[in-house]
């Protein structure tokens, strides 16, 4: 379903090399024009125009802007929110070195906070040229400044270095967690973990006794896996860091206190982000993580955090 405007982004760019002009040209040494080495660095332009975007290094993989609005809209599709009235806007900048995304959710306004009423707002981020990471957010936005510092409340967010690295699936569970939370499925609820406080070592002993315990079977008994804890807990700290922090404008791992609602998407991420090994399907892997992580809201770990 395409949902944004496609005709803004229906051009390609690619690498080419870079050129100078070499002063000590004569038509006995060599073109006056010569290539510069590709560990210098290398010209990015568009195709249809041919004109220049930025310069990258040699080991940059262009994304097109078509593919990852694509795998956006795949996300918003499968995430299940009413796309009732929805308003999607796209904007590119700098002659197509950046491309900014906004969709307004009407179906689902509600009110937080002090009262006032928001619309749910996609708002994404990415480019040619390095200036904007891959960052995409869903939130209830009062306002939205362009530093990305927020009046409102965040709900879920996606950030990579490059869009190369976008996961549809883990995405679209993000997004489909904030459009179960502002839809009115389970809304009660998941107010309370949002504005539950937790601090991060509550969070290690629920993960310990929940996702990632296993039987030891040198001692026999169960003890949490390092690596999956490990894992877990970055995962933890880089959703504070984005939700109820400054997003990357904030160091990593700067906060001890979290809330339910961070873990609770810490959890989901983990059970959507498989990657394929040989010795097992993702999909059969998804199902059993999905199954943990329902477990985990049974358990008295979670419970007692969230009375």
């Amino acid at each position: 379903m395409e949902m944004f405007d496609h005709s803004q982004i229906d051009f390609t760019v690619k690498k080419a090399a870079l050129f100078y002009d070499n002063q000590a040209y004569s038509p006995s040494f060599g073109d006056r024009m010569e290539g510069l080495s590709y560990g210098i660095g290398m010209l990015l332009k568009r195709e249809d125009t041919n004109e220049p975007i930025a310069i990258v290094t040699n080991g940059y993989t262009p994304v097109q802007y078509m593919d990852i609005v694509g795998k956006v809209e795949e996300a918003l599709e499968l995430s299940g929110l009413d796309m009732t009235d929805a308003e999607f806007q796209t904007n590119v900048f700098n002659n197509g070195s950046q491309l900014e995304l906004r969709a307004k959710f009407p179906a689902h306004a509600l009110t937080v906070d002090k009262g006032d009423k928001v619309i749910p707002t996609l708002v994404g981020r990415t480019s040619h040229d390095g200036t904007w990471a891959n960052n995409f957010m869903m939130g209830a936005w009062r306002n939205f400044c362009w530093n990305l510092l927020v009046s409102g409340s965040k709900y879920a967010y996606m950030y990579g270095k490059h869009t190369k690295g976008f996961n549809v699936v883990s995405f679209a569970q993000k997004v489909r967690n904030a459009g179960e939370y502002i839809s009115g499925e389970g809304l009660q609820e998941m107010q309370g973990w949002y504005n539950k406080e937790v601090s991060r070592g509550q969070v290690i002993n629920l993960f310990s006794n929940t996702l990632a315990k296993h039987r030891d079977n040198v001692s026999r008994k169960n003890k949490p896996n390092q690596v999956m804890l490990s894992n877990l807990m970055k995962v933890w700290d880089e959703e504070n860091r984005h939700i109820h922090g400054r997003s990357h404008y904030e160091a990593y791992a700067q906060r001890t206190t979290g809330s339910l609602w961070t873990a609770y998407n810490a959890a989901t991420y983990w059970s959507s982000h498989v990657k394929p090994r040989k010795d097992s399907s993702p999909h059969n892997v998804m199902v059993t993580r999905e199954d943990k992580v329902r477990k985990m809201l049974h358990s008295p770990e979670w419970l007692a955090l969230a009375a």
